[in-house]
């Protein structure tokens, strides 16, 4: 890869490795960033990518190895050590205190102080509040960061590493919880950052995204370096071989010849609002049918599919149930075996899974009771029977004994998949299932989607990606302003008919003024 010449690489890795006990999880790897690029590191969940970040974070130390920055050999041992040499990390795991507001976690941990020792308030609020009107991001630095959109949540994280004026800036995932106009604005920031000399390494799965923002690319596979170079060496093809070590011959699995739209209807909404945006919805769901949901961030998906779960307060409308009004007032109401749904939430780590338990143990929890006897669980039985659902979702046999925040995130949404194969239910709710997922693991979901739709299982999906909605679904509504604004059936599915609408025209008219 070629170097600017005279400049030494922003970060060169040399002979990188470390391992987590008998985990192995960076081997021997070395390559090199050049200065004032946006570079793109790749690979499966596990393959090494935040294990590097974690390392030029200064989070973790190398057991062999070393970094040098901008020419220096470097020790980082410590996320003040990094920060010291101009390297901030916005992490997918974000690090934002919930209980705070905006401003006192852009602030964390450099607050400036006065003589006294007190915060000088009022000047870190205006400097604070021109940094995020330099970045078009309009946020009240009163609210509580915990009752924010997860979307608004990531550009805080971002907006905050690029606060304490980074020359190295690593964005591990940054667009997992964003979608179109917020994906773009990050564009249009990291694409300022590289004009201004920052370097950027930037950690995705969407293709998309990296050769739109990418000059370069490095690619990990099972914590060894498989390839560097520019991105435009590359193909699509060529690069996913390389993440998986395998080619996908066919990325999403054929759809049914024959529409499930004929088959009976298993779930509907029926003029239905609830929360702040959903609005007079109504649509039904057929035995056999992927059904997309889609629309741009908060156009009342979320209360949708909170609301089908019993866990957001229907203001008006109702649910069906194969054609029978029903009250789905909490989660429980959803379990009960004559309604069966299962929702997949968006914030796999804080809302679908228990980290500290085991997989078995989140796999089970929800119907626990199915497994008891005389208030007693029969473990055997639960073992056997989570095993069971692990082999059907293709989860390592240890999930039934480790901790789920071991696994990868991967590994973990397919743990989360798993729990609702368990309770047996008939309908599954995915809100944005592959968020953060790679590529290998994308397609055994969409796998294992069209497996569970085949055996007459039903799915209401949300996804931010657009091709997978195309490409997957058997019908996509699309909600504009908390209203169903469209209704594209698998003939006319395109990215194009679907975004027309999505900002607020019909699927194949003019957008609305």
């Amino acid at each position: 890869m070629a170097e600017p010449t005279g400049a030494p690489a922003a970060v060169a890795v040399e002979g990188l490795r470390k391992a987590f006990g008998a985990t192995v999880a960076v081997d021997d790897v070395s390559f090199r960033i050049a200065p004032a690029t946006v570079h793109a590191l790749l690979g499966e969940n596990g393959a090494g990518k935040s294990t590097i970040v974690k390392l030029l974070s200064g989070l973790i130390e190398p057991d062999q190895g070393h970094f040098a920055i901008h020419g220096q050999r470097a020790r980082l041992g410590s996320p003040r050590a990094a920060h010291a040499l101009g390297i901030q990390t916005a992490f997918q795991e974000m690090t934002l205190v919930k209980d705070l507001t905006v401003l006192d976690n852009m602030l964390i941990p450099y607050a400036p102080v006065g003589l006294t020792g007190m915060i000088r308030r009022r000047s870190a609020e205006a400097a604070v509040r021109a940094h995020l009107d330099s970045l078009g991001f309009d946020v009240d630095l009163r609210d509580e960061v915990g009752g924010l959109d997860l979307a608004v949540q990531q550009k805080i994280e971002i907006a905050r590493a690029i606060y304490r004026k980074p020359r190295i800036l690593l964005l591990d995932e940054p667009t997992s919880t964003l979608a179109g106009r917020d994906v773009d604005w990050l564009g249009e920031v990291i694409a300022r950052l590289k004009a201004s000399g920052v370097t950027v390494v930037f950690i995705s799965h969407r293709m998309r995204e990296v050769r739109a923002f990418c000059d370069h690319l490095t690619v990990l596979r099972n914590g060894r370096h498989i390839a560097s170079g520019a991105v435009a060496d590359f193909s699509d093809g060529q690069i996913i071989e390389m993440i998986i070590g395998r080619s996908i011959a066919q990325t999403f699995p054929p759809r049914p010849a024959i529409s499930p739209e004929q088959a009976a209807e298993v779930f509907a909404v029926e003029n239905l609002s609830a929360g702040h945006k959903l609005r007079n919805a109504s649509f039904a769901l057929h035995k056999g049918e992927i059904l997309g949901v889609a629309g741009l961030q908060g156009m009342g998906q979320l209360d949708l599919f909170l609301a089908a779960f019993g866990m957001r307060e229907i203001a008006e409308g109702g649910l069906r149930i194969d054609g029978r009004r029903v009250s789905i007032n909490s989660p429980l109401d959803a379990l009960r075996p004559n309604i069966a749904l299962g929702l997949l939430p968006e914030d796999r780590k804080t809302e679908a899974l228990f980290i500290k338990l085991t997989g078995k143990h989140n796999v089970s929890l929800p119907v626990i009771e199915r497994l008891s006897r005389a208030g007693l669980i029969e473990g055997r039985r639960e073992t056997e029977a989570v095993s069971r659902v692990f082999d059907r979702v293709e989860v390592d046999r240890r999930a039934l004994w480790t901790r789920v925040g071991s696994f990868s995130g991967g590994n973990q949404q397919k743990i989360a998949v798993a729990k609702w194969l368990f309770a047996e239910s008939r309908i599954l709710l995915l809100f944005d299932p592959t968020r953060g997922i790679d590529v290998g693991t994308k397609h055994e979901l969409y796998v294992l989607m069209r497996a569970f739709a085949g055996m007459g299982g039903s799915i209401l999906f949300h996804s931010t990606e657009i091709p997978e909605l195309v490409h997957l679904c058997d019908r996509v509504i699309v909600l504009y302003a908390g209203r169903v604004v469209a209704e594209i059936s698998a003939a006319g599915l395109s990215e194009h008919a679907i975004m027309r609408a999505a900002l607020g025209g019909d699927a194949a008219g003019e957008i609305a003024a």
